[in-house]
C-alpha cells in the first residue's frame, strides 16, 4: 500500500474519532514488516490528555512488539502532530512520519515548532507533509463547524 492508501485509512479513523464526538484526528503505525496498529483522538472519552491518535497507535505497536522503539516503523496522521506526540514519535525512534493537514495553533513538525527536524535532539525522521491535505483538512472544518453551530442553536 501507498501513501494515500494509509492515509485514506488514518481519514476513516478521523471519521470515527468526529462520530465519538472527538476532533477526527485517526493515525495508522506501520512497521517495517507490515504489521499495522491503528488509532483515533479519544482523550474526551477516555478522560486521559495524551489519547491522541499518534500516541494510541504507537502505544499499541509498541504493545505489540514489546518494545518502545519502533525504528523503520513510518507513521500516518491525518494531522500534523503536537509537541506532545512530536516527542514520542522522536523517542520511539519512528523512521517517517507521513501527515495530512498543517496545523497552524498547535502543530510541532513545520507550523509552530520544528520538533523533528531538530538536530539538537538525537534522531531525526525523514517528514512527508500534505498527503491528501484537503481531505484531512475538510473533515476538520467540517466537525468544527458543526460543533460551532450546535453551541449557538443550544445557547440561544
Amino acid at each position: 500500500m501507498d501513501d494515500i492508501g494509509y492515509m485514506q485509512k488514518a481519514l476513516l479513523l478521523a471519521e470515527t474519532a468526529a462520530a465519538n464526538g472527538e476532533v477526527p484526528v485517526g493515525a495508522v503505525v506501520v512497521l517495517a514488516d507490515g504489521q499495522e496498529f491503528t488509532g483515533h483522538n479519544a482523550p474526551i472519552t477516555l478522560h486521559d490528555p495524551s489519547a491522541h491518535a499518534e500516541m494510541r497507535a504507537m502505544r499499541a505497536a509498541c504493545a505489540a512488539t514489546g518494545n518502545y522503539r519502533l525504528s523503520g516503523a513510518t507513521l500516518y496522521v491525518t494531522l500534523e502532530p503536537c509537541t506532545m506526540c512530536a516527542g514520542a514519535i522522536v523517542h520511539a525512534r519512528i523512521g517517517r512520519v507521513v501527515y495530512g493537514a498543517d496545523d497552524p495553533k498547535t502543530g510541532a513538525v513545520t507550523s509552530l515548532y520544528q520538533v523533528l527536524s531538530d538536530s539538537r535532539l538525537n534522531h531525526q525522521p525523514a517528514v512527508t507533509s500534505g498527503v491528501m491535505a484537503d481531505a484531512c483538512g475538510a473533515l476538520l472544518k467540517r466537525f468544527f463547524r458543526h460543533r460551532r453551530q450546535h453551541r449557538k442553536a443550544t445557547t440561544n
